[in-house]
């Protein structure tokens, strides 16, 4: 008997030792059969089914056991809606006409838009001075500031020609910074300077004093002494400024200003007898267009229904006509030159007539810059013929010359989705 129970001892002891193996020197066989599901029934040698798990080991380690990795990524932004294909071409910018001048006997008078760049932004005037001398006045309602000086004065530089004498002054114009006081670096203009210039001829009389000796007639003497200065000028659509580009389209119309310069003169009345439109500055080239003859009929209207036209006379020395741009047929180059024939005389002693005339063709019919109209009647016939070398007749004294004027460029107006 003795010996039968401490073999139950051993296999108890056998059995306890193998459990507690299994708990803590196998834990991998361990976590295996705990995974198995738990037997219900009488323990083994007497021992409780909670030997198995004592600490609760199994709930802890299947708690800290491998889990899904985790991925995270910073939202990506929408892309952007594609841009619709536009037509965009860039303006360039053109010169602003904002400065005229009067040369006088002794004196330059100029004027500047306060719009001086034209942008819109008015100048200051303080930043505004001719040579030195600021701003004499202001007209407020025209928004144009006006200086003056003497020929000799504010550093005015003074050049000889052969033929003429000119005085050339500095027009400059140095803003300052927007706000200025306040530290402000911004400029909304910037500075410039503009060269302006008076030219006399040498060799004639522009004297306002009594011509000398005091007994030879006024009307002989300017004969002898004088010649009168004409001009062609090509002008900007208010009339105001000569243009600074000589580049136009077809359609477009070019505005031009017969002029003539005078000096000791009673007050004078310029005509354009004939104009001349050629290719290359030969007047005697071909192809050539004459677009007014007849003395002072503008024909172009009529052989090619144009707007083309001479405007209502404003002042006696100057008459001013626009033409409709055009190209010579099968000239690529789009050059134009202009040669007239222009005359001046005295305006109380020259009446218009059938030879001193500037006439339209409309539909109406011919019409007049001057006051009377019947003068056109000639214009569908003949006026006059003129003589080489010899002025029609007439009650007073007359001047006359040749002027040229080019080249003007004429070019096509593209489609705008070329």
């Amino acid at each position: 008997m003795m010996e039968l129970r401490w073999n139950g001892v051993g296999i108890l002891l056998a059995l306890v030792f193998g459990v507690c193996n299994a708990q803590f020197g196998n834990p991998i066989g361990a976590w295996a059969q705990r995974r198995q599901p738990t037997v219900q029934g009488p323990a083994l040698g007497g021992l409780s089914t909670s030997l198995q798990d004592p600490l609760n080991v199994q709930v802890k380690q299947m708690m800290q056991g491998p889990v899904k990795k985790l991925t995270w990524h910073f939202p990506q932004a929408p892309e952007k809606p594609k841009q619709p294909q536009v037509h965009f071409e860039l303006r360039q910018p053109t010169r602003a006409s904002s400065v005229a001048v009067h040369c006088g006997e002794n004196m330059v008078h100029v004027e500047v838009k306060k719009d001086f760049f034209g942008t819109g932004e008015l100048i200051n005037p303080s930043a505004l001075t001719l040579g030195g001398c600021a701003v004499a006045g202001e007209d407020s309602a025209a928004q144009i500031l006006i200086l003056q000086s003497e020929l000799q004065s504010c550093r005015s530089v003074l050049m000889m020609t052969e033929d003429e004498l000119v005085y050339t002054f500095n027009l400059l114009y140095a803003p300052n910074p927007s706000g200025s006081g306040s530290g402000s670096p911004v400029l909304r203009t910037m500075g410039t300077v503009v060269g302006v210039e008076c030219h006399y001829p040498r060799k004639f009389n522009v004297s306002s004093n009594a011509l000398l000796p005091a007994w030879i007639p006024y009307a002989a003497t300017v004969t002898a002494e004088e010649r009168l200065v004409f001009f062609l000028r090509l002008m900007m659509d208010d009339w105001q400024f000569e243009r600074p580009s000589n580049q136009y389209f077809l359609g477009d119309l070019i505005n031009i200003e017969a002029s003539v310069m005078q000096y000791n003169h009673v007050p004078l009345r310029i005509f354009v007898d004939s104009c001349v439109a050629t290719a290359v500055p030969d007047v005697n080239s071909t192809p050539r267009y004459s677009f007014i003859e007849n003395y002072g009929c503008l024909v172009d209207a009529k052989l090619t229904s144009s707007s083309s036209r001479f405007l209502p006379r404003v002042q006696g020395d100057k008459l001013q006509f626009q033409l409709e741009a055009f190209v010579f047929e099968q000239q690529r180059s789009g050059l134009i030159y202009f040669t007239c024939f222009l005359k001046a005389a005295a305006a109380a002693s020259v009446p218009t007539d059938a030879v001193n005339k500037a006439c339209s063709f409309t539909a109406n019919g011919w019409t007049a810059a001057d006051e009377d109209a019947r003068v056109c009647s000639c214009c569908d016939a003949s006026c006059g013929v003129r003589d080489v070398g010899r002025v029609p007749p007439v009650a007073g004294p007359q001047w006359e010359g040749r002027v040229s004027l080019g080249p003007v460029v004429v070019g096509e107006k593209a489609p705008f989705w070329q």
